[in-house]
């Protein structure tokens, strides 16, 4: 297994939260997936569409898929994929949902990327959220391949 580049950066409040997704997002690739972990309510959709609207050129509503499981957004780059994995039955209808090659094609953000199984990228860039307390603080814990992310999780650590 390759060597991990980590990186936990604290957040105060949502705002925090979005800002680190927009520096995030802005060292972003096509064929870059994040995998995104952390209990109901941490802010895993919240961290995603703050993302996503970063890269738009008129930011529009970013809706959580939990129903629709899938949701597809045109930027400069490419396409956004954000998935929500939750009332995924089988790993193998991840096919079904074209998630499979828009992995190698689009920026995909995966919310309980567990029901993936041996489908998910393996340089992906895993991210976990942690209620820190009883308030909105967060702890937002980014681990990936040291070839692939060490450079950039050092860009989005700093302010």
């Amino acid at each position: 297994m390759p060597d991990r580049a980590t990186c936990t950066l604290p957040s105060d409040g949502p705002e925090r939260t979005c800002a680190i997704a927009q520096r995030l997002g802005a060292v972003l690739s096509m064929g870059d997936a994040i995998l995104m972990t952390g209990d109901i309510g941490a802010g895993k959709t919240h961290f995603a569409r703050c993302l996503i609207q970063s890269q738009m050129t008129d930011p529009e509503d970013v809706p959580s898929p939990t129903y629709t499981l899938v949701q597809t957004y045109p930027v400069a780059s490419g396409e956004i994929w954000h998935a929500d994995l939750y009332r995924l039955g089988d790993p193998n209808d991840v096919f079904e949902l074209g998630l499979v090659d828009a992995f190698e094609a689009a920026i995909c953000l995966v919310e309980w990327p567990d029901r993936l199984g041996d489908l998910a990228p393996r340089h992906a860039l895993d991210l976990r959220i942690e209620n820190v307390d009883a308030t909105d603080a967060r702890r937002l814990i980014f681990s990936g391949d040291e070839g692939i992310w060490a450079a950039r999780l050092a860009e989005i650590s700093h302010d």
